[in-house]
C-alpha cells in the first residue's frame, strides 16, 4: 500500500493567539515534521477564505460566532473571520516544515461554501480535487494530523474513508475545538466508519 501523510491547516488562525485559536494547537508541530520522514508524499491543507465569506459571522448581521445556521447545503457553524487569503493568520505555522510538501491544497475559497474536508466543500459533493491526486499517485493509505480533530480532520478522515482509502488519525498530532461534546462525537463517528484512531 502506497501512503501518504495529509496536514490538515496547521496555520495561525487555529493556533495560540490566532482568530480561531485551538488549544494546544502549536504544540503538536514538532511531531508532524518527524512524521513527514515516514512518508514519501506529504499533502499540507490550507484554508484559504475570501473576506466576507458566507461561514463567518459576520457575514450575517446579529449573529455571534458558534451560532449554527442553516445554508443551502446544510447547517453550518457561524465562525470568526478566520484564515483570510493573504493574511497573517492564513499561512502555516512558522514552524512546519512547508518544504516537504509534495502539494498544498488549498480549501474554502468559494465564497458561498464553507469547505471542512480536505476532499469535499461541505455540501458534500463537490470535488477538491485531491482524490484524483492521491489516485493518479497510486495512493491507497492515508495518515492524516492537524487541525481540527473534530472538524477539519474528521470530515477528512470520512471522506476518505468513504472513498475506499485506508485511513489512519494521529490522535496525538492533532488537536480539537471540542465544541458542545463534538470532539467525543466524532472519534466516535470516524471509528464507527472504519478509520484508525491512533
Amino acid at each position: 500500500m502506497t501512503k501518504a501523510l495529509i496536514v490538515i491547516d496547521v496555520q495561525n488562525d487555529f493556533c495560540p493567539g490566532g482568530a480561531l485559536a485551538v488549544a494546544g494547537g502549536d504544540a503538536i508541530v514538532p511531531g508532524i515534521n518527524a512524521a513527514m520522514t515516514g512518508f514519501s508524499t506529504v499533502i499540507l491543507s490550507q484554508d484559504w477564505h475570501p473576506a466576507g465569506h458566507s461561514s463567518f459571522a459576520t457575514s450575517h448581521p446579529g449573529r455571534a460566532p458558534m451560532e449554527m445556521a442553516e445554508m443551502p447545503y446544510g447547517p453550518q457553524v457561524l465562525w470568526p473571520d478566520h484564515c483570510v487569503q493573504g493574511s497573517a493568520g492564513a499561512k502555516f505555522h512558522a514552524g512546519l516544515n512547508v518544504d516537504r510538501a509534495d502539494l498544498i491544497l488549498r480549501k474554502g475559497y468559494n465564497p458561498a461554501i464553507d469547505s471542512y474536508s480536505t476532499f469535499f466543500e461541505n455540501d458534500r459533493s463537490t470535488p477538491t480535487g485531491l482524490h484524483g491526486y492521491l489516485t493518479e499517485r497510486g495512493i491507497t493509505g492515508l495518515t492524516m494530523v492537524g487541525l481540527a480533530t473534530d472538524f477539519c480532520v474528521n470530515y477528512s478522515a470520512l471522506d476518505a474513508a468513504r472513498l475506499g482509502y485506508a485511513v489512519r488519525v494521529e490522535t496525538t498530532l492533532c488537536r480539537g475545538i471540542d465544541m458542545n461534546g463534538s470532539l467525543a462525537a466524532a472519534e466516535a463517528g470516524m471509528r464507527s466508519a472504519g478509520v484508525t484512531l491512533a
